[in-house]
């Protein structure tokens, strides 16, 4: 005799009553592979099947870095202005306050302190989610006051680049940022304080074209996207198909660029040593 036995045929649950898996429970990688973001979060937002980065943004860096996830954040505070009175599909003033709505943060990029490994360091993070990581006055004033504040206290600086270039509503404002934050590593090379350049998937544009190559050492995540204009771009410029794994990280090592290509599960522990290196 069976153990269970159902009394009424069919199914009685009605729609509104069945239960779902939550969203965001699960991640997919390119690849096919699942695994539930717990996990992925564990390991540093790395799919331990297929390798895979997923991308992140300065909540999930500081987390990975700073001891304890304690630190000091920088001028949280500064927001864009609007100088050009910039109009596309909307003012640029709507646009920024929409994305400070929708990602919680107020510009595309974070400049904190704190200890890594009981290092001190700062470290400047861009997030994509903001307008692309564009880099705007804002983004170019915050890196800026971070490698001041480095060359203060004598810290090491990190940066950590994602971003898809200059931001076209501040247009000349923007492209200046190049200038002032190259002018202010130059500081910091002459003061022989260290500066570490981390490019991330993707790293294009006038960020790529200034302080993210910069760098004493310059490293990437595994297979980001690294280049100035895009591969579309390039192709229809000089009319030739490009090579295999164009402006991945690996062929931008290959190619003498990068200084080494770095797992994000083994980050905090190579700067760590790098550091321990460039102090001795």
């Amino acid at each position: 005799m069976a153990w269970f036995k159902r009394t009424d045929k069919g199914i009685k649950t009605s729609t509104a009553e069945k239960k779902d898996a939550p969203d965001g429970l699960w991640f997919k990688t390119p690849n096919g592979n699942i695994i539930h973001t717990r996990e992925l979060k564990n390991n540093a937002f790395v799919c331990p099947d297929d390798d895979f980065h997923v991308k992140i943004g300065s909540k999930e860096y500081f987390e990975i870095l700073f001891d304890h996830n304690k630190f000091t954040e920088l001028d949280a505070d500064m927001k864009s202005g609007d100088p050009l009175k910039f109009t596309d599909t909307k003012p640029y003033t709507a646009r920024i306050d929409a994305t400070i709505k929708k990602t919680e943060l107020n510009d595309a990029v974070r400049t904190a302190h704190g200890k890594m490994n009981g290092l001190e360091i700062v470290v400047s993070c861009m997030d994509f989610n903001f307008i692309g990581g564009s880099m705007g006055s804002v983004v170019g004033e915050k890196i800026a006051r971070g490698i001041d504040y480095s060359l203060k206290h004598k810290v090491p600086f990190l940066m950590i680049s994602k971003s898809g270039g200059a931001r076209m509503m501040e247009a000349g404002f923007s492209l200046m940022q190049m200038a002032k934050t190259s002018a202010k590593l130059a500081l910091l090379d002459q003061a022989a304080i260290p500066y570490i350049s981390l490019l991330t998937d993707p790293t294009t544009g006038g960020v790529t074209a200034s302080y993210a190559m910069l760098g004493d050492f310059n490293i990437a995540e595994p297979e980001a996207l690294i280049g100035f204009a895009g591969p579309r771009v390039i192709r229809e410029t000089i009319g030739k198909d490009l090579p295999k794994g164009f402006q991945s990280s690996e062929f931008v090592l290959e190619h003498g660029f990068l200084d080494f290509i770095i797992d994000r599960r083994q980050l905090k522990a190579r700067l760590t040593t790098l550091l321990n290196l460039l102090n001795n």
